[in-house]
């Protein structure tokens, strides 16, 4: 019995010698706090800092003029535009691609779900040429409208009497766009649709609801905060995105320029002021959809206590 005991005591102080991850030398510990930090502070709050100095640097009235400038005043609805279709259709799609990816199985899942993330693994500036080889005067649709038979020649000529283009124009900015940014709802949604499981649904389901109402009073409430996540993600790239907007847009002053090609215009041509106002603008956008973020994180991990 003493035998055990010893043995006991000498594990258990066996143990407490070996060190454990979360007891780590308090030099460990503050050490790779300050490398955080110090990462964060360089390569984040510096520049933001700096972008709202030189914003500021000529004054409040050279800022504020810089805003109302009708170049920079149509990025911006341009830039707002693009959003208010972007988003919406990810939502759409974000929600469809989910639900079919985590509570059904069928042929070619693994395909779609790795399809999602191709634009992830693209470079935007690819998908922006893709556009332009479909969409472009010298591309499918170019050669559609030119040809001597096509066919539907009721909507070729319809297409032809309005003018209407794809690229370099706003259609081709929101597809652009649409491209970049279809992962961002999917992928948050797809894992929190797995955890949940079919269980809801089907009780759902047994008890006479419809579809609809299943999805309405039972799948929505739980993804709700997933969501939110998503969109405001999808919202932020769509706002940001450079790559892909810039081949396609054609860098039409006033027309085809989103706020982030409206900042590089105007820093190529040295006006620096105007450029980093506009530039603080984003920043500024990034930093709401941070906060609210950050907002939405909370609030989930209020619901899930």
């Amino acid at each position: 019995m003493s035998a055990a005991i010893a043995s006991t005591l000498a594990s258990r102080r066996a143990a407490a010698a070996q060190p454990r991850a979360t007891h780590d030398a308090p030099w460990v510990r503050w050490l790779l706090i300050f490398t955080a930090l110090g990462f964060i502070t360089a390569f984040l709050v510096l520049p933001l800092v700096a972008v709202f100095t030189e914003a500021l640097r000529s004054g409040v009235g050279t800022y504020f003029a810089s805003m109302v400038d009708p170049d920079a005043l149509a990025a911006i609805r341009l830039t707002l535009l693009t959003v208010v279709f972007a988003v919406p259709a990810n939502l759409v799609f974000g929600v469809a691609a989910a639900w079919a990816i985590a509570k059904f199985n069928f042929p070619g899942k693994s395909l779609l779900t790795t399809l999602i993330d191709l634009p992830f693994a693209v470079s935007p500036v690819i998908a922006g040429l893709i556009f332009v080889l479909v969409f472009g005067l010298h591309g499918w649709y170019g050669q559609y409208l030119n040809a001597a038979d096509p066919w539907l020649p009721g909507l070729r000529d319809w297409l032809a009497a309005r003018d209407i283009r794809i690229v370099f124009a706003t259609p081709g900015i929101v597809l652009a766009t649409v491209f970049v940014t279809f992962p961002f709802v999917a992928r948050e949604l797809i894992p929190v649709m797995q955890a949940q499981g079919n269980d809801e649904e089907h009780a759902a389901l047994t008890l006479g609801a419809s579809g609809w109402q299943t999805f309405w009073r039972v799948t929505l409430p739980n993804i709700k905060w997933g969501l939110f996540y998503g969109v405001i993600l999808c919202n932020a790239r769509a706002m940001g995105e450079f790559g892909a907007v810039s081949v396609v847009s054609g860098h039409i002053r006033g027309e085809t320029n989103t706020m982030p090609l409206h900042v590089e215009i105007l820093y190529n041509e040295y006006q620096s002021a105007a450029a980093f106002s506009v530039a603080s603008l984003l920043a500024l956008l990034a930093i709401v959809t941070l906060v609210a973020k950050t907002i939405i994180e909370r609030k989930a991990t209020a619901v899930d206590k």
